[in-house]
């Protein structure tokens, strides 16, 4: 079936070469309503980013709440409540445009080395004041 508003080569199949400058086919539509992208795959429904072809990307923040919550975990304690935080706040944000992103495992692999690291990072707290306020009254009580 031919276009009528494109001409025709000899044997009666259109041409793309023959179109008048500036001219360009009529838009494609598709499910979700909106033309297609130049690049040939549908666009995000969700109107988040998106990697090549469609793919969903990993999140920026992904990776940072990662290496906080397993360094809390392995190093320094205090990066706990950091991770958990920040992990909190990009599963917030991963959730809001759900596939587009493609690392929500290790995010929330991140968010919880945070949790249990600032669990411990407390307990450590609470014990050392126990021990100090038990120096403190035991010094108190031998010296009277």
């Amino acid at each position: 079936m031919s276009d009528p508003t494109m001409p025709n080569d000899p044997q009666g199949q259109p041409t793309w070469e023959s179109q008048p400058p500036g001219w360009a086919p009529p838009p494609v539509d598709n499910p979700y309503g909106q033309p297609s992208s130049p690049y040939g795959y549908p666009p995000n429904p969700y109107g988040a980013p998106q990697g090549g072809y469609g793919y969903p990307i990993e999140h920026p923040q992904g990776t940072t709440v990662l290496v906080l919550g397993v360094l809390s975990l392995v190093v320094c304690g205090v990066l706990g409540p950091f991770a958990w935080s920040m992990g909190n706040k990009t599963l917030k944000e991963i959730d809001v445009s759900p596939g587009a992103y493609s690392n929500r495992g290790s995010v929330q692999a991140g968010r919880i080395c945070g949790m249990i690291a600032t669990v411990i990072l407390g307990l450590g707290v609470l014990v050392f004041v126990l021990f100090f306020l038990a120096a403190i009254l035991g010094s108190a009580s031998s010296s009277s």
